[in-house]
């Protein structure tokens, strides 16, 4: 079998996933030819690691060298998992030069953004995979396969609340994540995964958005109050962080990989993985609202906020012959500290049917172990190994998948900076391609 060369683009802690697949498990028909970022020290450092792991020199570029190292390298596909705001750049420049593309999510940031990937691949003709982990977790498949199977009839409106706990929520406000021009916020950085499961779960796209948002947690006001008083614009030179006051404080030398990934790396670029939560300069939103009008007629009301005492969602879908209700209660992480992201704790999960004229019960839930609720695994199998027969669940997502997730967070955007003005979809951008829904509905 002759093997895929890969190169990857944004050597930051979610890349770690894609270069073990490569490397490791899938190196009998994958090959990794190429690492490039904007910081040459994270560079050198993968590649140290993986000549320590016997995998060989894997050749290093600069962000500013990317057209050679596909010149000289040579690759069937780019891994793109640099800053959410410079996917398009590495996405489209691929296209032209003759590679299909693997993101990570979101797809990008903003309508224009996503105009040029979606006029870049109409020209070019390559491929683009989105990486939606979420649609492979055994709890998520499972809500599809009861909804496909007819469990509530036809879906009426869904009710959708999903909390970020304040370790894992508040890592956003550290990270280049708390400025909207990297990240789009978190409407469009994390609930991208969320607008694409309803999408896929109930077989349509979103028509009308409304919204409403704020930054109510993580402000110097709260700083304040909370007593931090001393604080710094970043933690590692911060007085709560060596008296152990602050429960928001990140030690990035605390941890191997945050030590030798970030700490140990800014001189090269000058990024702190470690801001101050409560910073004067974070322009997203901690609390969210929304309203979307789908093109199936199915209405649903969302909510996200970030500074929550648990973690994970609570989904309701109310049909023509019942209500499906699923609670999903994830462990809690910070991105690269080495545990296991959004794993479900399966005694606080469940999933329950309440059917019309007829006594409620409780599914046996479905579960596996490892990220994203055992999503993470079985994403990278249907990347680098797909199932010959494959997928009636249709887990695949691609360019019009990651196009129509985004658009709901980026029209929420645009309504929250009109004060909840109505935005439709349709008019963000022109020439979207059709979500592959077909049979999934029957």
């Amino acid at each position: 079998m002759k093997k895929k060369r890969y190169v990857q683009v944004g050597i930051g802690s979610r890349s770690r996933m894609f270069t073990r697949a490569i490397t490791e498990r899938y190196a009998d028909r994958a090959e990794l030819v190429g690492l490039c970022d904007v910081n040459m020290g994270r560079v050198e450092l993968r590649r140290s690691d993986l000549l320590d792991a016997g995998y060989g020199d894997v050749p290093g570029y600069h962000a500013d060298e990317f057209d050679r190292m596909i010149a000289e390298q040579k690759p069937d596909c780019v891994v793109v998992t640099t800053r959410d705001c410079d996917h398009d750049t590495y996405i489209c420049r691929a296209m032209e030069l003759g590679c299909d593309a693997i993101t990570e999510k979101p797809m990008t940031t903003d309508e224009a953004k996503c105009q040029r990937i979606l006029d870049t691949a109409e020209r070019t003709g390559r491929d683009l995979r989105v990486t939606f982990n979420y649609r492979y977790s055994p709890t998520r498949t499972q809500v599809k396969e009861l909804l496909m199977s007819g469990t509530i009839g036809k879906v009426l409106s869904v009710d959708f609340t999903w909390n970020l706990d304040t370790r894992h929520g508040a890592d956003y406000y550290r990270r280049w994540h708390r400025n909207k021009a990297n990240s789009g916020g978190l409407m469009v950085h994390k609930a991208t995964h969320h607008f694409d499961l309803v999408n896929w779960w109930i077989c349509s796209t979103p028509d009308t958005v409304t919204a409403l948002g704020r930054l109510a947690f993580y402000t110097p006001d709260t700083a304040d109050k909370l007593g931090f008083d001393r604080r710094t614009d970043r933690c590692h030179t911060c007085p709560h962080l060596a008296d152990e006051s602050c429960p928001f404080a990140l030690d990035l030398s605390a941890k191997d990989f945050f030590r030798r990934c970030y700490l140990e790396q800014e001189q090269h670029d000058g990024y702190f993985r470690d801001r101050c939560v409560f910073g004067e300069d974070i322009d997203i939103e901690d609390s969210m609202n929304l309203a979307v009008r789908y093109r199936n007629g199915v209405h649903m009301s969302y909510c996200l906020n970030s500074f929550l005492p648990w973690e994970g969602y609570r989904i309701a879908f109310n049909g023509d012959r019942g209500r499906l209700e699923v609670q999903s209660i994830e462990t809690v992480y910070i991105s690269g500290d080495d545990s296991v992201p959004g794993e479900t704790v399966e005694e606080k999960s469940y999933v329950r049917v309440f059917p019309h004229l007829a006594d409620p019960y409780e599914v046996p839930l479905a579960t596996a172990k490892g990220g994203h609720g055992g999503g993470d695994q079985r994403l990278l199998e249907d990347i680098f190994q797909p199932d010959p027969e494959g997928d009636r669940f249709r887990r695949a997502a691609g360019l019009a998948d990651g196009a129509w997730s985004i658009l709901t967070g980026v029209a929420a955007n645009r309504s929250m900076a009109a004060d909840g003005q109505a935005v439709r979809v349709n008019d963000l951008v022109s020439g979207l391609p059709e979500p592959d829904h077909t049979d999934m509905a029957d």
